[in-house]
């Protein structure tokens, strides 16, 4: 089964998304074998380098007001709790331009799917926990190398603007299969499901495909 999992790095519910599919594969077992692939999208493709502030973004984007965007935070926290992932909403306080992160992750695939997996997971965390701009060289380069990729090879990547076409190509092509909100999670290239659901949900949604496409 091939699972492409369509996020963005400074998206809550991608990373929820994410720790709760795992969740799910470590029950489904080494039965249920998976090739998962992450692929792009950008939530605010406009955002500059030095980003925006968040409450104000999400106020603006959304309609609402500070009050109810702390509420929505702490709900976003608890939801990641659930799965293991910890939100630092104190250090969280400005959103981030993330198409450097998706060329990277793009490269990271190329080489090596499960370092691609690790360098997921490090951005999440330098962004959500620890409150860093996910798009920084720094902060890229370090990623990098945390998840055992080539970190001269990675710094040509970040410095050469390389994979931009290829990054914006897989945007195109998932944006005109109908996806506009993330995570979504597209099985075998014909199934999607969309946001960021429970552990439960996504068990049950790949034992029915898998089910019915072996039927």
């Amino acid at each position: 089964m091939r699972i492409d999992f369509v996020s963005d790095v400074v998206c809550p519910w991608c990373a929820i998304g994410l720790h709760s599919l795992e969740i799910a594969l470590e029950r489904l077992g080494p039965d249920f074998p998976v090739e998962l692939h992450f692929q792009p999208f950008e939530l605010d493709p406009g955002t500059p380098p030095e980003g925006k502030d968040l409450t104000e973004y999400l106020c603006s984007k959304y309609g609402l007001t500070p009050e109810q965007v702390d509420r929505n935070q702490e709900a976003i926290r608890q939801r990641g709790e659930a799965v293991g992932f910890t939100f630092r909403m104190d250090r969280r306080t400005r959103s981030y331009n993330t198409f450097d992160c998706h060329r990277l992750l793009h490269w990271a695939g190329l080489v090596d799917p499960d370092a691609q997996r690790r360098l997921q997971h490090l951005l999440f965390a330098a962004y959500f926990t620890e409150g860093e701009n996910p798009g920084e060289r720094a902060v890229l380069l370090r990623a990098a190398a945390e998840a055992v990729l080539d970190e001269a090879e990675a710094a040509r990547v970040v410095d050469q603007g390389l994979y931009a076409e290829e990054v914006r190509e897989r945007q195109r092509y998932y944006q005109e299969a109908g996806i506009q909100a993330v995570p979504g999670v597209v099985v075998n290239e014909r199934h999607l499901i969309s946001g960021g659901q429970p552990p439960d949900v996504f068990e049950r949604a790949l034992r029915q495909i898998a089910a019915a496409e072996n039927a």
